[in-house]
């Protein structure tokens, strides 16, 4: 994983030093809340329902077991003893004091960690692939890109103030897109010529939130050299034409539904005609420096599906069911990628507690050559885990709470934190979570039903994703009271859809009720081979909203 040479380091202590002088002018009553809030949002504070909420940037995912020891550390020393693993890849602290966070900020950058441009109308964490660099079916490894976006966004100073917030995705697989680049304001896909040149299929204008929409292709291959000259003319054209007088209409994808893909196209190639060829080209030197911090790990050469491993998956129904579901097939033989999920009932999706974050750093040591990952569902990732060890690690997993079996399935919910922190949320989140959990607690039943995507908002701005969930729940008001509306056929890979409303919401205590029905429309029309959302694609929203709405004699 990359690391910090004395520039990266000078530049995160220089910015701990300024927000700790400003926060103290601040809480001197020397500057106004006006005043304060751009700069603590560009440093990842913000303020939620009860407390202050700092969020950590995780670039692309990749943590060491040293920095998620820190974070373990920082939960318990600063807050309630736990952390809040987000869709970005970023963990949240939902409880530490304003007069803090310096402090935090100050141990953050001892282990090359820090919030910087984590919130605030910039550009945001660059999200990719959680199993980037080790699938066998990726075109190249999309981190070295990611880092190079990483370092030409941060502290950008044409983009510290943007009409609003902006996010980057890059894919590298043709198999699936798990970071979701569609409904990102720019979407990457790397790929290459018919020469086996690399370069970017480039999507623009996707995005979630108020007015949701799937992005739209602006260039099908920008060679690699030219990427940060092209990625600078979108930027700016949406810098000079965004609105700002609106928020809500801030974003580029208002920008380009209005003025159309092909005029949003040749503005952007009438900016990019300045720029390409000049400063902001990437020579290959640069390239092989970034690759450079992406090397493999020193694997040992093993076989396939050692005789210990064969003989617990006939044993163990168990191990063979988390087998299946939570772990992924590796490019070198031997290995295997494992997923800790943090989606055991009773604990708030996505959530992991002191404790759970040092076994996890211990885990990764011990499996994983001391590097995990975080996944775009709110899980962690070893990348890198011997096949002859996946029975330990399973055992370990069970320990620590991270081996519920449920991976992709409805169980494995995406979920913001909703009503019970934030200030921005219509409806608590969590305990719809914890309704399905219990509701969906029977295994067989589960992998029954199979893979399902379900994600859950408690507001508008969909922090968990609700508009790209097979089924997605949003929560609402209606006249004081948390009520919760449903949506069909969203999708976040390659075939990217947004939901459609099922019709009018429904009480909390419903929820539950209405998925079995919608479920039960699923198994009762599927073919042998379709997913829900095939199902659903095929017979359309009547069966289900016809059954959500049934009255029960």
């Amino acid at each position: 994983m990359y690391q910090y040479d004395a520039i990266d380091q000078q530049l995160v202590e220089e910015r701990v030093a300024q927000f700790r002088d400003q926060t103290q002018r601040y809480l001197n009553k020397e500057l106004s809340e006006a005043e304060f809030l751009p700069l603590r949002l560009q440093n990842g504070l913000y303020v939620q329902r009860y407390a202050p909420m700092l969020r950590v940037a995780i670039p692309y995912g990749m943590l060491s077991s040293d920095q998620l020891r820190k974070l373990a550390d920082i939960s318990r020393r600063y807050d309630k003893g736990y952390g809040h693993f987000s869709t970005r890849q970023n963990l949240q602290f939902n409880w530490p004091k304003l007069e803090t966070v310096p402090d935090i900020l100050e141990e953050l950058a001892q282990v090359q960690m820090h919030a910087v441009q984590t919130s605030g109308n910039c550009i945001r964490n660059t999200t990719t692939d959680q199993y980037a660099g080790v699938i066998a079916d990726e075109v190249v490894d999309p981190r070295p890109y990611c880092e190079l976006i990483r370092q030409w966004s941060t502290f950008h100073p044409e983009f510290a103030f943007l009409p609003r917030k902006f996010k980057i995705a890059v894919n590298a697989t043709e198999s699936a897109d798990r970071a979701a680049t569609q409904v990102h304001d720019i979407g990457l896909h790397i790929k290459k010529d018919a020469d086996g040149n690399i370069g970017f299929k480039v999507i623009v204008g996707g995005g979630l939130g108020r007015t949701p929409m799937v992005g739209e292709v602006i260039s099908e291959f920008v060679p690699r050299a030219d990427l940060l000259t092209y990625l600078d003319a979108i930027i700016r054209v949406y810098n000079q034409h965004g609105r700002r007088d609106n928020k809500y209409k801030a974003r580029i994808k208002i920008l380009v539904k209005a003025l159309g893909i092909d005029e949003f196209r040749r503005r952007v190639d009438a900016e990019w005609a300045h720029l390409r060829g000049k400063e902001s080209t990437v020579p290959m030197s640069e390239f092989e420096r970034l690759q450079g911090f992406f090397t493999a790990p020193a694997y040992e050469a093993l076989a396939d599906q050692p005789d210990s491993l064969q003989e617990k998956l006939a044993q163990s129904p168990g191990f063979a069911r988390w087998f299946e579901r939570n772990t992924f097939a590796h490019k070198q033989a031997g290995y295997r990628i494992v997923t800790l999920t943090l989606k055991k009932a009773g604990q708030a999706p996505g959530d992991a507690t002191a404790e759970q974050m040092d076994k996890a750093a211990e885990m990764a040591d011990r499996y994983s050559f001391g590097e995990l990952r975080v996944s775009h569902e709110q899980n962690l990732v070893l990348a890198d885990v011997r096949q002859d060890q996946l029975v330990e690690v399973w055992e370990a997993a069970k320990e620590y709470g991270f081996a519920t079996p449920t991976l992709g399935l409805l169980t494995d919910m995406i979920c913001c934190p909703g009503g019970d922190y934030c200030a921005l949320a219509n409806a608590k989140s969590i305990p719809i979570a914890e309704q399905v959990q219990n509701a969906f607690a029977d295994l067989d039943y589960l992998y029954d039903i199979g893979d399902v995507d379900l994600n859950i908002s408690g507001c508008m701005n969909a922090c968990g994703h609700h508009h790209v969930g097979n089924i997605g729940i949003l929560g609402v008001d209606k006249k004081g009271e948390e009520f919760y509306q449903i949506s069909l056929g969203g999708a976040s890979g390659h075939d990217a859809s947004i939901g459609k409303i099922l019709g009018p919401s429904f009480a909390q205590e419903d929820i539950a009720g209405v998925l079995q029905k919608i479920i039960g429309v699923y198994i009762a029309n599927r073919t042998e081979e379709e997913r829900f959302i095939d199902t659903y694609r095929r017979i359309g929203m009547a069966p289900f909203k016809e059954a959500a709405y049934a009255k029960v004699n």
